[in-house]
């Protein structure tokens, strides 16, 4: 199979005064020869002859796929990735975790905790799910979350592992920690020398909450 894409132009309008259609094509035709004309609404024969007589390529009343922006592409593989990186740690994780369940009193959910939704857990949590705006977590033990969060967290164990949404409100032994340092990548949030230390997971930089 022989194949070719094309990067094309694309011009979208309607018809509503054929005069003036024509009028506004033969003073711009230069702008738009190379470009895919698409007719929304009604298109007479005296419109297409116009348009075949230029030569103007043209179409009516389809509906063409819709771009998107390169940050929204960037945004999409950045996810991806995140993705690909939070399912090897939780393999890793879960392992070692669950080995020594008895011992570190740990509890594993894979539930979404949706808003309105308030867990409290003595021990550790692992979470291989969201948690919802509106939803909270308090816990006394370790915190591992391998999905977004949007809710509260109130946690006062050794540490945390997390990626939080702006809409998070996330408390680490009675402190805010910003959702600026915890967005787009999971973090490893832990308490050394009495300050919160945030250490990107996949990422080499170190950011300090005072």
């Amino acid at each position: 199979m022989k194949n070719k894409q094309y990067s094309v132009k694309v011009y979208e309008c309607s018809v509503d005064d054929e005069a003036e259609f024509m009028a506004f094509f033969d003073t711009n035709y230069p702008l738009f020869r190379d470009h895919l004309i698409v007719i929304n609404g009604y298109l007479s024969d005296s419109i297409k002859e116009y348009l075949e007589s230029k030569p103007l390529i043209f179409l009516n009343n389809v509906t063409l796929p819709k771009g998107r922006t390169r940050k929204a592409l960037e945004d999409e593989l950045k996810a991806q990735q995140r993705e690909i990186d939070i399912d090897r740690l939780v393999a890793e994780s879960r392992i070692a975790s669950l080995s020594n369940r008895l011992q570190n009193n740990l509890t594993v959910l894979d539930e979404r905790i949706r808003s309105g939704m308030e867990l409290n857990i003595e021990g550790d949590l692992l979470l291989l799910n969201r948690v919802n705006s509106g939803a909270t977590i308090n816990i006394s033990g370790n915190l591992i979350i391998t999905q977004l969060v949007e809710g509260a967290i109130r946690c006062d164990g050794n540490f945390m592992m997390l990626t939080a949404s702006p809409k998070a409100n996330v408390i680490f032994h009675g402190v805010e920690v910003k959702n600026s340092f915890l967005e787009d990548k999971l973090n490893r949030v832990e308490l050394k020398n009495n300050e919160i230390v945030i250490t990107p997971v996949f990422k080499k930089e170190i950011n300090w909450v005072s």
